[in-house]
């Protein structure tokens, strides 16, 4: 009986400790490691914050990075260029497209606890409007002729002279509080020492600030979702070797740009971790279409096929651009992934200059027509060791289909005011850097801009261009601007008014304990810190239902 009894208490304890390492297995299983609240995050920056002000930051970088963590606009824009919610919940399109009425948060408050009404954001506007503002033009043009209005605490109207589609673009400024600012006049708003001591309703709030730093921690009453991170420093250095510098005596754990000569830097620190994102931008070769040279659309197509755009990208470039067929790009709503594309194909380019008419009757390698060279000058700024490298590289490609393009280097401030704006230059290599967010073409390819003044350098003319790319402009409606701006992309791709090169890639190189970070398609380099709400460095275990509930495991 005694040993029945005895073998019964080792079963039961057998069972016992089975059901103790299940219920452990289980405890394990069913937690997941998820953020947690707190750490430290400090990024160099080259350069010195002047202007911390929404309005006044849009020439200086350091600026516009603080001014992305401390301000909130009424819109945002997502990575493909769509316009979001953030201080307005949502807004409503009259249907001549000329009267947009923005409903506003109730909940939101300035970092010192002041309440935001309509009343910052009629005063922001009446900022931009004054004849004395001193900020980027573009933003007075476009604002002086809106009229602005405040319909009730939390809801604003805007009345517009006529349709404009890309207006949405222009509400994702940063807004003001006028509570602070209302005695400031506008003409002495840049002189204001709230530009250094700036007050918003973004994420972060300004805790500290020198001449060496500004620091800044979560606003605990942001409407948003909250940062994890629990101090955000941004330290400041007269130059980018000086932060690679600060990097090496371990005061950073982020570089806020790697330039491709730095590249070998980063990847050689193992606890560095590098980030890239495509800039909102694109290179290529402008041709002034006055040229005789380049007035033969067979010319331009057997341009393109006889350049090797991949190779300068991998070559030139290390790998740090994406090859583009349309000036809409690839990450916009609007682009057109059926684009006709140019390979590289030099068959296809010596046949269509054969068929044009065009060979090289002499035998010193450049083709000609009766009197006409196939030869131009091929301007860069030589300031640019990249630009440098490209026209000589662009230059060999063409010679082998007998284009002769002779590499001209001049400084920055000759390129824009001698050539550019005179429009006294054959073809120019240069780019369009931090595109907005609203993919509208207009102002670099319609007729209109072909002007003294204007951005269309190139000098191109086409009237179905032009009627599709006007219509865009008058057509709030997603679907159907992107519908015109495919048909756009298909006439730029006949026509080749320019010669398309490469999207420039940005690079951003962060510690590897920082946690969470994503890069997606970058405007303006502030737009690394889209997502800085998700950045962490500390982490708990939690029961999976109890992080599913809190949103913080990935269900996909």
């Amino acid at each position: 009986m005694g040993r029945v009894r005895f073998q019964v208490i080792i079963a039961l304890v057998a069972i016992l400790g089975l059901a103790l390492v299940l219920a452990y297995v289980a405890f394990r299983v069913n937690r997941v490691t998820v953020p947690e609240a707190g750490g430290i995050y400090v990024e160099g920056l080259a350069g010195t914050p002047q202007t911390v002000n929404p309005l006044l930051s849009q020439a200086n970088p350091v600026d516009q990075d603080l001014v992305a963590l401390i301000y909130s606009g009424l819109t945002r824009a997502d990575e493909r260029g769509r316009i979001q919610p953030d201080l307005a919940t949502s807004w409503d399109i009259s249907a001549g497209g000329t009267i947009y009425t923005f409903h506003l948060r109730e909940d939101v408050t300035w970092h010192d606890g002041a309440p935001f009404s309509a009343r910052d954001v009629i005063f922001t506007v009446g900022l931009m409007q004054d004849p004395a503002f001193q900020g980027a033009a573009f933003l007075s043009d476009l604002w002086r002729n809106v009229a602005a209005e405040a319909l009730s605490e939390y809801t604003v109207r805007f009345t517009l002279r006529e349709p404009y589609a890309p207006f949405l673009d222009y509400t994702t400024i940063g807004v003001l509080p006028a509570h602070i600012l209302r005695a400031v006049e506008p003409g002495r708003l840049a002189e204001s020492d709230f530009n250094g001591s700036p007050v918003g309703t973004g994420p972060f709030r300004v805790e500290d600030v020198t001449a060496l730093h500004m620091v800044l921690v979560p606003f605990e009453g942001y409407y948003g979702q909250p940062p994890y991170l629990e101090r955000l420093e941004l330290r400041f250095y007269p130059d980018t070797p000086s932060v690679f510098e600060g990097r090496k005596r371990g005061e950073v754990q982020g570089l806020a740009r790697v330039l491709p000569e730095y590249l070998d830097v980063v990847r050689k620190d193992d606890d560095l971790a590098l980030y890239t994102g495509p800039l909102a931008g694109y290179n290529l070769v402008i041709l002034n279409l006055d040229r005789p040279v380049f007035q033969s659309v067979d010319v331009r197509q057997a341009m393109m096929y006889a350049l090797d755009r991949q190779a300068l990208v991998d070559e030139v470039l290390g790998g740090q651009g994406i090859v583009i067929h349309s000036p809409i790009l690839p990450h916009s709503w609007a682009y057109d992934p059926n684009v006709p594309k140019y390979t590289h194909d030099l068959a296809k380019a010596r046949a269509i200059l054969d068929d044009s008419g065009w060979y090289d009757h002499d035998g010193d390698g450049i083709r000609e027509q009766g009197a006409f060279k196939l030869e131009f000058a091929l301007v860069t700024n030589d300031d640019d060791p990249v630009r440098v490298k490209l026209v000589q590289a662009i230059s060999e490609q063409l010679r082998e289909v007998g284009i002769q393009a002779n590499p001209t280097l001049v400084s920055w401030d000759t390129l824009v005011s001698e050539h550019l704006r005179l429009r006294r230059f054959d073809a120019v290599l240069t780019g369009w850097q931090t595109l907005p967010p609203d993919p509208d073409p207009y102002p670099y390819w319609h007729s209109s801009q072909a002007t003294d003044d204007g951005l269309n350098f190139a000098g191109y003319v086409s009237g179905d261009s032009d009627r599709v790319l006007a219509a865009a402009r008058l057509t709030p409606e997603e679907a159907e601007r992107a519908a015109l701006y495919a048909e756009f992309q298909a006439y730029f791709a006949e026509d080749v008014p320019s010669l398309l090169l490469y999207q420039p890639v940005y690079a951003y190189a962060v510690d590897d304990e920082i946690m969470g970070v994503q890069i997606g398609m970058i405007s303006e380099a502030s737009d690394r810190f889209r997502n800085i709400a998700e950045w962490y460095t500390s982490t708990q275990r939690m029961l999976y239902t109890e992080a599913r509930e809190k949103g913080l495991v990935d269900e996909r």
